[in-house]
């Protein structure tokens, strides 16, 4: 009897830019220090995209190229184009395309998805089922976002959490019961008031008052967060466990969203893995968004083996959550 399809990651990439800020240039931006920042969020630099002119697409451009060069296939191969972003070039077109076009992905049509820092998991489900469905072969899901556009340099709650990078990956039909096997994936709107940006919409346009009052960038009531984040992390994560039947000693590793590092713990603890199962390097990217999962796919790729059971967990803006258990392909 033939095995289900299902969608299979067949290659990874990540690319993040040169510049690091680290904490001891923010201790000159704003009031805090080294000690504290570590403390609380486990982070000791980020990458910034520093060049004028440059978007989220710069970032994922390289690393859907690069991700191509090691599957051995050419970009007018790929069929869709999915990126997750909360910081596309421009409002429209989708940066989707732009990376299409920068990459010669000639053949192939795409769009962006925005859920914040759980957009990875929300596309690769999505990008998942197209391949599923018998559509396409060659599906790419790219996490990219450029925070340090978003972001208040002058507000000692936010500027030290965020980074830029992209991470891609490429999906292909598996009929040996490898791939995305399954996913749970949460939202609650009610959850936009306490992480959100408060104009460039449609709601609050840009507007001269709105750029003097400082409010193109992303804004966060952390507490509020941290609480949402610890429960929805980790219980989307235990019931995806529950739900298959997979026990601590079953799972290979952990990709959490590398948001804070006590989220993290909680989230592990909550599954009972110890913290050699987990991914993680939010102490040299900090939090990146979209592409944290991706990152850590790409720099942990030579330790994950064929057969192993990972699981994706993601907790972002809005309020969005998942988790995704993945029997990797190779």
């Amino acid at each position: 009897m033939m095995q289900k399809l299902t969608a299979a990651i067949t290659a990874v990439n990540g690319w993040v830019p040169e510049d690091k800020l680290t904490n001891f240039d923010l201790e000159k931006m704003v009031d805090t220090n080294d000690e504290w920042i570590r403390t609380r969020t486990g982070i000791i630099e980020r990458r910034i995209l520093k060049t004028p002119g440059l978007g989220t697409s710069d970032m994922a451009a390289p690393a859907v190229l690069e991700l191509c060069k090691k599957r051995g296939i050419t970009p007018a191969e790929i069929d869709c184009l999915i990126v997750a972003t909360v910081t596309p070039d421009m409002v429209f077109p989708a940066t989707a395309n732009v990376v299409c076009d920068k990459i010669g992905a000639v053949n192939a049509w795409g769009f962006d998805l925005s859920a914040a820092c759980s957009g990875f998991l929300f596309a690769l489900t999505t990008g998942a089922s197209y391949i599923e469905s018998g559509r396409y072969k060659k599906v790419v899901v790219v996490g990219a976002d450029k925070m340090s556009a978003i972001v208040d340099y002058s507000d000692r709650n936010t500027c030290v959490i965020f980074g830029d990078g992209a991470g891609a990956v490429l999906l292909e039909p598996n009929d040996a019961g490898e791939g995305i096997l399954d996913s749970i994936l949460k939202s609650d709107g009610s959850g936009r008031n306490y992480l959100h940006m408060k104009a460039g919409g449609s709601v609050k346009p840009a507007c001269i008052e709105t750029v003097t009052n400082r409010e193109h960038f992303a804004y966060q009531e952390g507490q509020t967060v941290f609480k949402f984040a610890v429960k929805g992390m980790a219980d989307v994560s235990a019931e995806l466990m529950e739900r298959n039947q997979l026990k601590a000693e079953d799972i290979a590793w952990l990709v959490p969203h590398q948001a804070n590092l006590r989220i993290i713990d909680a989230t592990a603890n909550r599954m009972g893995l110890d913290k050699e199962k987990v991914m993680i390097n939010i102490s040299k990217y900090g939090n990146t968004t979209a592409a944290t999962i991706p990152l850590c796919l790409w720099e942990w790729e030579s330790r994950l083996k064929k057969g192993d059971n990972v699981v994706l967990a993601a907790f972002g803006g809005g309020f969005t959550w998942g988790a995704t258990w993945v029997k990797w392909a190779y």
